[in-house]
C-alpha cells in the first residue's frame, strides 16, 4: 500500500513550490508585448527587484536560467584571454569554471572542498600575489547548492580590499536570495546573480544579473559583448522591447510580480528571520536522528549552513533509497547528492538533499521531517529517536533563530 496520494511536496532545493497567487498571476491570455498594462508592470518591477538584492544599482533580467547569468556576467566584463580567480565550494563554484573556460576565459581554481566555506585569509594571500592585476574578476558563490555552504561575501570584499586588488567581485546568489541574508551594496559586490525559481517563487526561466558603477565601467571598456548578453540595453532601455532582448517572458513577469508583492509584504528580515528558524528546525531533527545511526550533516559548522537548502550523508545506498520510499510511498520527494560522490560512492546516493527555500512554512518542513523519520524506520536505516519533536520545539519557540549576520540599522531603515 502507498500512503502518496493527495498533493506532492517538492522538498528540491529548486524549483521551489510555487504560490498559488503566482500560479493564479500566470493563469492568463497573452497580452501586448509593445505598450499598456505589461510595460508599466515591469517599469515599476525593477526597482522591487533592486530592493531584494539591496541593491542602488542596476539590473539586467534575462530569459534564461542560473548558468546564463554565469555567462551574462562574465561576458559583460571578462574578454577572452583574461583571468578570473573562482573560489569553489561545491559543484557550482566549478560549474561556473567551467562556464568561464568554455568562452576562452583562463581560469584559476581555489578549492576549499565541500564542507567548508570560502576562507578569506587564503583569499587575501593569493590576491596579493598578483601585484600586476592579472586577475580581473573573483567569482564567488554565496550558497553552493550542492554542498549547501554559505561563504561570507563581506569577507571576500575585505580580502580584496587588504590585498588592495581592482578585481571585481562576482556573489552568485542563485539558491541565497530572499532566503539568506545578502546585501549587495553594504558588502560590497559588484555584480550578484540569480534566477527565478528558488527564493523568488517563479518558474525557471528568468535570470537576473544586478551590477554596479563600477562594474558597468568595466563593461564600457569591454572590446565587444555579444548582442544578447550585454546588459546596456536591457538596464536603460530605449524601449520595452530591450528589456529582454525581444520577445518578453510574459507570464513568467506576472508571476514575478505576484512574488514580489508577497516578499514585501511580508519584509525581508521576516523572510530571513524564517528560513532561519525553519532551518534550525532541520538541523535539530538531523543531530538526534544522527545520534545512533550513519546521518550526518554535510556542513559542522551551523554558522557556515545555508538557510535554503541543506546536504546531508548517510551513505550508500541509503539515500537513494530513502529518496525513494518518501517519493513513492509517501509523496515528497528529496533532492539528490548532486555533485557529492566519492569514493566507494561514484554516483553520490550515500547524500541528499532538503530544499527549503521561498515558499515553505512550518507544516511543511514538519511535514517533510515526519516523512523523512518514517523512511528511517521502514528502510530500517540506525537513526536516533525524537527528531521531529526536537525539530518541533525549534519551531514553537517561533522568532528565536538568530541570523548569522546582524540587521544593520541604516539598512533596515532604509529597506524596511
Amino acid at each position: 500500500m502507498s500512503l502518496a496520494q493527495g498533493r506532492p511536496y517538492l522538498a528540491i532545493p529548486g524549483p521551489s513550490v510555487m504560490p498559488d497567487a503566482v500560479l493564479r498571476a500566470m493563469h492568463r491570455a497573452s497580452p501586448n508585448i509593445y505598450e499598456g498594462e505589461l510595460t508599466e508592470m515591469v517599469a515599476g518591477m525593477v526597482p522591487d527587484l533592486k530592493r531584494v538584492a539591496r541593491t542602488d544599482g542596476h539590473v539586467a533580467i534575462y530569459i534564461t536560467n542560473g548558468h546564463g547569468t554565469w555567462e551574462a556576467a562574465l561576458a559583460n566584463t571578462v574578454a577572452p584571454g583574461e583571468t578570473v580567480l573562482v573560489c569553489a565550494t561545491g559543484r557550482f563554484g566549478h560549474g561556473w569554471a567551467e562556464m568561464a573556460e568554455a568562452m576562452g576565459i583562463e581560469v584559476e581554481i581555489l578549492d576549499f572542498g565541500r564542507t567548508a566555506p570560502i576562507d578569506p585569509e587564503r583569499l587575501r594571500a593569493r590576491l596579493a600575489e598578483d601585484a600586476g592585476g592579472a586577475i580581473k574578476a573573483v567569482l564567488a558563490v554565496h550558497v553552493d547548492t550542492s554542498s549547501s555552504i554559505r561563504s561570507d561575501i563581506a569577507e571576500c570584499r575585505r580580502a580584496l580590499n587588504e590585498a588592495g586588488h581592482g578585481a571585481l567581485l562576482m556573489a552568485d546568489c542563485i539558491a541565497s536570495l530572499a532566503c539568506d541574508r545578502f546585501e549587495m551594496d553594504l558588502w560590497g559586490a559588484d555584480i550578484a546573480i540569480t534566477a527565478s525559481q528558488k527564493g523568488l517563487m517563479v518558474p525557471p526561466g528568468l535570470g537576473f544579473v544586478f551590477f554596479n558603477d563600477r562594474a558597468d565601467a568595466v563593461r564600457r571598456r569591454m572590446p565587444r559583448v555579444s548582442r544578447y548578453w550585454d546588459w546596456s540595453p536591457r538596464a536603460d532601455p530605449q524601449m520595452f522591447y530591450q528589456y529582454f532582448g525581444g520577445t518578453a517572458p510574459t507570464h513568467h513577469l506576472y508571476g514575478l510580480r505576484a512574488a514580489l508583492d508577497m516578499i514585501h509584504a511580508e519584509g525581508m528580515e521576516a523572510i530571513w528571520a524564517r528560513h532561519a528558524t525553519l532551518a534550525r528546525a532541520i538541523w535539530t531533527a538531523v543531530d538526534a536522528w544522527g545520534g545512533e545511526g550513519p546521518l550526518r550533516l554535510n556542513v559542522a559548522n551551523p554558522a557556515e549552513r545555508s538557510h535554503a537548502v541543506t546536504a546531508l550523508r548517510i551513505g550508500a545506498p541509503h539515500g537513494a533509497r530513502l529518496r525513494a520510499w518518501t517519493d513513492e510511498q509517501a509523496g515528497v520527494t528529496l533532492g539528490i547528492g548532486l555533485g557529492m560522490s566519492e569514493e566507494g560512492d561514484p554516483t553520490g546516493t550515500g547524500f541528499f538533499r532538503f530544499g527549503h527555500m521561498g515558499h515553505v512554512n512550518a507544516h511543511m518542513v514538519l511535514g517533510m521531517l515526519g516523512t523523512v523519520e518514517a523512511g528511517l524506520a521502514a528502510l530500517g536505516v540506525p537513526h536516533g529517536a525524537g527528531g521531529v519533536s526536537a525539530a518541533a520545539r525549534i519551531v514553537a519557540e517561533g522568532t528565536g533563530a538568530v541570523l548569522s549576520t546582524p540587521a544593520h540599522p541604516q539598512e533596515v531603515a532604509r529597506w524596511g
